[in-house]
């Protein structure tokens, strides 16, 4: 199954929510076997965070080893679709699905761009089933696995929908970090007629987060926006009109850049909250790190297919969310380029047949020159 419509409709209908499993693996090792691929497939952790399927198919060759990473599990559905969100339908060139744009249509035009390719080119498949999770046993588990067996690609597509009005018209050359951190403040609860009495965690949360709320992080670089903290949840709990509360919690989220670290973050916000409580429970969890790989050969490549293919100039971004690259650009260099995201996670998530077609020959575009 080699033609992109068709596995892509194959992935789509395959039940896959996070965490992915079984059948919607088994399409892709059906696809990818042909093709002379030698397919890992493995289940990594336990719950709360696993089990996670993992897929991991190698092709040897000569020159440049080039990896394509992407996941297949998707967010749940949602109510209000036109027909099934799993149907796989296409309607006036618009193929529909949960996962169409986001990003199963990504990986069925790189298998489909691989097999109109040479089978001489040395390519890898990092594939998860659990990127719109947790992602602790995904792609970190894939990469340990590569270690393990002594895989070290030397570039690495991220096939996430980055394309915002036109296919081509932007690709990602890094993200920014995330961190969210919860502040938990202890106090001794009591009558509001003998605060004396009591101590009121309210007072010192809410001073601290105004002094967090004030913090200019950084003013963004040549390739970043600005740092930016978030507060996300206040939260106390006290249905009593009458009674100063026991404790108070807070969450901050921070999308941070290269000029940041996410250890120095949960430090510099501990600190804050230390001096106005010392007893205050801090606990942060860095979702990834900044990372940017600079324009160079590998962009350019890339930026060769996409002209070639639409006519159009990439632009070179670092906007949005975070991604499974944060990851991988630790391996090599490594960029993000898919799709047009306009619907993805949206109701009726849908991708233009023709797009399909031609993110294939881009993907076709740079494997060939990866391996020229």
């Amino acid at each position: 199954m080699t033609d992109v419509l068709d596995l892509a409709q194959a992935l789509i209908r395959a039940d896959s929510v996070t965490p992915a499993m079984g059948s919607v693996f088994d399409v892709l090792e059906a696809a990818l076997t042909p093709l002379g691929f030698a397919v890992d497939r493995f289940v990594a952790g336990e719950a709360p965070d696993g089990p996670v399927e993992n897929l991991l198919a190698t092709r040897g060759g000569s020159g440049t080893h080039l990896a394509f990473a992407g996941h297949v599990d998707v967010v749940p559905a949602g109510d209000g679709w036109q027909g099934s969100p799993f149907s796989g339908d296409v309607r006036d060139g618009l193929l529909f699905g949960r996962g169409a744009v986001d990003m199963k249509g990504a990986v069925a035009a790189f298998v489909a761009a691989v097999a109109a390719c040479p089978a001489t080119i040395p390519l890898s498949l990092i594939i998860t089933g659990d990127e719109e999770g947790p992602a602790i046993y995904g792609t970190r588990a894939l990469i340990d696995r590569m270690a393990a067996r002594g895989i070290t690609p030397d570039l690495c597509l991220v096939g996430e929908p980055t394309s915002t009005q036109r296919l081509g018209d932007m690709m990602k050359i890094g993200r920014r970090g995330s961190v969210n951190i919860w502040i938990t403040v202890p106090g001794r609860q009591g009558h509001v007629a003998y605060p004396h009495l009591a101590d009121n965690p309210i007072t010192p949360l809410v001073a601290m987060l105004a002094e967090i709320e004030g913090i200019t992080l950084d003013t963004g670089n040549a390739w970043f926006q600005p740092s930016n903290i978030e507060i996300t949840d206040l939260h106390v709990g006290n249905p009593a009109t009458n009674v100063i509360p026991s404790s108070a919690q807070a969450r901050l989220s921070i999308r941070f850049n290269d000029e940041q670290s996410g250890e120095a973050l949960v430090a510099r916000i501990t600190e804050i909250a230390h001096a106005h409580a010392p007893s205050a429970q801090v606990t942060g969890r860095i979702s990834g790190e900044a990372f940017l790989t600079q324009p160079g050969a590998f962009s350019a490549m890339i930026a060769e297919a996409i002209r070639a293919e639409t006519g159009i100039e990439p632009e070179l971004s670092t906007t949005g969310g975070t991604s499974d690259a944060r990851f991988l650009s630790k391996l090599c260099p490594t960029v993000e380029f898919g799709l047009l995201n306009a619907t993805m996670h949206k109701v009726d998530e849908a991708v233009a047949v023709d797009d399909l077609r031609a993110l294939t020959r881009i993907y076709a575009g740079v494997i060939a020159r990866a391996g020229a």
